[in-house]
């Protein structure tokens, strides 16, 4: 065959193999990667706006974290209670006063230097977690306790403030001095916490057979045992008090000496912002150690002039001759100054809401320092 007819035959086959190629389409990617390619069909529905609407509020929090949203807005906003004297509760001319809210007014001097710079949010039980994960409250402080659960899904769980158990109040007229006594009880609870589930395990292990009667919310769990619908109601001791003093007849109903829980009580801050945690997690620590250092709001100023170096650095004063001390934690240096002097120290809120003075005259037990038998223990600001 002559080399003119290979060549001949050479360039058909060629042809057919490019004609062949071209029959193939695309890749789907490549019309979606031309530039100014057009589509002579409707284009799907956009799934991200009905996503978008599903889905819960996204935090307000700028890429810069929440500490500067909070600076930048001028205000905390402060998750509470709101129902409960001595901890959340609003006083007769209709300000937030209580324990919770003193550590609410705490976090704000720290942070904005002006401790009534807060907006309180009064949240139910079931409010508390969503308010966390959607960014709505910069802080929960809402007798609310510490469990696995709610700390990988709430939020991060700061120093415990106060160290509570869970007990069960009765009408003294019921008689009954122990757990055994309620056989057949219908105990007013609350849902949504982890009161109405300690509740079932205490009866259920002592094998005491009780009707617990549910409510949503504070105030008509307390309503319906005042009003005789349970035999007793159930919550931390330190509720329990708060609210019994708010009866008709506070003497007429006993808190049983039974403790049937663990329930270490809080600040909480949002999950994933370990700055703003740190700066919640060291405000609760500055009322502890300025307490042990004997630092207090009477008294804040001349410490400012102490000889001792750890309540020097503790107040952010700087020795002459030594370098300033960097805490890390974004605030000024004088911060703890803002705490003590606006707010107080641990045991000035205490007494101030809880203690000796006030209807509820509650012995701070395991709430006392470490060095006098309690469970409250600073770690070093150095």
């Amino acid at each position: 065959m002559s080399g003119s007819r290979l060549s001949f035959i050479a360039l058909i086959v060629l042809a057919l193999v490019v004609t062949a190629c071209g029959d193939t389409p695309p890749p789907s990617d490549a019309v979606s990667q031309a530039p100014g390619a057009s589509l002579d069909v409707d284009p799907a529905p956009d799934e991200s706006e009905d996503a978008e609407e599903s889905e819960a509020p996204a935090p307000e929090q700028p890429s810069e974290g929440r500490l500067a949203l909070v600076q930048d807005r001028g205000e905390l906003i402060c998750g509470v209670n709101g129902s409960l004297p001595g901890f959340s509760f609003l006083d007769s001319d209709g300000n937030n006063t209580g324990f919770d809210v003193d550590f609410c007014r705490a976090v704000a001097a720290a942070v904005l230097g002006d401790s009534e710079a807060v907006e309180y949010r009064a949240l139910s039980a079931d409010q508390r977690g969503p308010a966390l994960q959607t960014g709505e409250v910069d802080v929960l402080i809402r007798n609310t306790t510490w469990t696995v659960s709610r700390d990988t899904q709430w939020g991060l769980f700061a120093p415990t403030t106060f160290y509570d158990g869970q007990a069960i109040m009765v009408n003294a007229d019921l008689g009954a001095e122990t757990l055994e006594d309620l056989e057949g009880a219908t105990i007013c609870v609350q849902t949504g916490t982890t009161t109405e589930l300690n509740l079932a395990d205490a009866f259920g292990q002592i094998g005491v057979e009780i009707d617990p009667q549910t409510f949503a919310d504070i105030d008509p769990t307390y309503q319906a045992y005042e009003e005789g619908r349970c035999d007793a109601v159930t919550s931390d001791r330190s509720q329990l008090v708060g609210r019994r003093s708010v009866f008709e007849n506070p003497d007429d109903h006993v808190i049983l000496d039974a403790v049937i829980s663990k329930e270490p009580l809080g600040p909480v801050a949002p999950l994933g912002d370990d700055e703003w945690f740190n700066v919640i997690k060291w405000v609760t620590y500055a009322t502890i150690e300025a307490e042990e250092l004997g630092i207090d709001s009477t008294n804040v100023e001349e410490q400012l002039e102490s000889d001792n170096p750890v309540v020097l650095r503790l107040l952010g004063v700087t020795p002459e001759g030594t370098d300033p001390f960097e805490s890390g934690l974004g605030l000024e240096p004088d911060w703890v100054v803002d705490v003590i002097s606006q707010v107080g120290n641990y045991a000035e809120i205490y007494d101030r809401n809880l203690g000796p003075s006030t209807p509820f005259d509650l012995e701070r037990g395991l709430n006392s320092l470490w060095t006098e038998g309690g469970l409250l223990y600073a770690p070093p600001y150095r």
